[in-house]
């Protein structure tokens, strides 16, 4: 089943739209946020931070990810 959509009709929801659900079923529907909550600021240390990553693998000083993974778990642990 692709996107729902419904418009609104008197402060309630409504959704036209054919489906083989049995009757009565209830849809809990959320409302997705297209974007993110970054500041300008922080999208700019993130991009920052990918462009170096990348440069980095470019240049294939790389290194296993489970050995990565072992390294965040054991900074989780202490």
């Amino acid at each position: 089943m692709g996107p729902i959509r419904a418009r609104v009709k008197n402060g309630r929801l409504i959704v036209d739209m054919p489906t083989k659900l049995p009757e009565g079923t209830v849809w809990d529907l959320v409302f997705d946020d297209e974007g993110d909550d970054l500041t300008d600021d922080e999208r700019k240390v993130l991009h920052d931070e990918i462009r170096r990553f990348v440069r980095a693998a470019k240049q294939g000083k790389t290194r296993p990810a489970a050995e990565a993974l072992a390294e965040l778990r054991a900074r989780r642990r202490a």
